[in-house]
């Protein structure tokens, strides 16, 4: 079959540039590390402009928003770009996406995952001009780990500021929160009594937990350190517009955890900067996150308060 069409030219080319070194770190054993992001935006042709040396897309160097993608995993460690791809339509939609790794539970303890997060942040803005970003909107997205840490920073405080790209700001301008385990208090009462009654429970102790292990130490004082890190127990008014979605059938993080956190932003008095959606039968990061329909949700947020 011989056929012509005329796909047109409407969509944009996107680039993907991996291994970035945002931040040089040292785990648990002193060890140093180098954490990466890697980057997805709009910017040209650029297969074409190695072969050929020209582009056939418009020069248009204009910044862009940006947002930082957050991976889950249970602080366990995940791939930056594992399901950056999930991510790419946000790239269509014009946004510059970087998507970052940051210590695991078995590399460093809190606040070091939100010191990171923070970390990238501030890389972003510090090389605003290289990566084609508008400094003044920036947002954040994490699903279940990541959307906990995506919305602790979205409270914009400055507590766990490291010296690096020192200067520039950590502060996001949205935030997107997927099923994140925002109130560790609730996570422990509910591993402790798994732990105490169920003895086929993945546990044997609350330092294998994820919150044990994100947060290290003696577990007999897990709830009072886990506190300050529980962004329902720290809102600020310098917190961020905030998009929560969460499954009303997750057995890993209850959809209650999402839907008190979202009474107490009501409660204090910051209602118009909330908004949460409760996805029907959906459980823990399923396909119903990635539909069509909630993808349009995530954007319409981010195009309303970064646009």
């Amino acid at each position: 079959m011989k056929k012509v069409i005329k796909p047109g030219r409407a969509r944009k080319s996107i680039n993907f540039i991996d291994n970035i070194v945002y931040s040089r770190q040292k785990d648990l054993e002193g060890n140093e590390m180098e954490l990466k992001m890697s980057i997805m935006l709009q910017n040209g042709n650029s297969e074409m402009r190695l072969a050929s040396g020209h582009d056939d897309e418009a020069d248009d160097k204009t910044p862009k928003p940006a947002i930082l993608w957050v991976p889950g995993g249970g602080y366990r460690g995940c791939d930056k770009n594992l399901m950056v791809a999930e991510m790419a339509f946000l790239a269509d939609a014009g946004y510059v996406v970087a998507s970052m790794y940051y210590r695991s539970s078995a590399e460093a303890h809190m606040p070091s995952q939100i010191i990171d997060v923070k970390t990238a942040i501030r890389f972003l803005r510090a090389h605003a001009d290289e990566y084609e970003i508008d400094p003044d909107r920036i947002g954040i997205i994490g699903r279940s780990a990541g959307g906990h840490l995506s919305a602790l920073a979205a409270m914009n405080s400055d507590l766990y500021e490291s010296e690096e790209w020192s200067g520039y700001s950590s502060k996001v301008q949205a935030c997107c929160d997927m099923f994140g385990p925002v109130d560790f208090l609730k996570l422990i009462e509910i591993d402790e009594h798994e732990i105490a009654t169920n003895p086929n429970f993945r546990w044997k102790s609350m330092a294998e937990t994820h919150e044990g292990a994100l947060m290290g130490g003696d577990p007999a004082t897990l709830r009072e350190r886990s506190k300050e890190f529980c962004p329902p127990y720290i809102l600020t008014k310098e917190m961020c517009p905030m998009l929560i979605l969460h499954g009303d059938c997750d057995k890993l993080v209850p959809c209650s955890i999402s839907e008190e956190f979202y009474d107490k932003i009501v409660e204090a008095g910051m209602e118009d900067r909330a908004d949460l959606y409760i996805l029907a039968g959906a459980g823990h990061g399923t396909k119903e996150f990635f539909q069509p329909e909630t993808k349009e949700i995530i954007c319409a947020f981010f195009d309303k308060n970064l646009k």
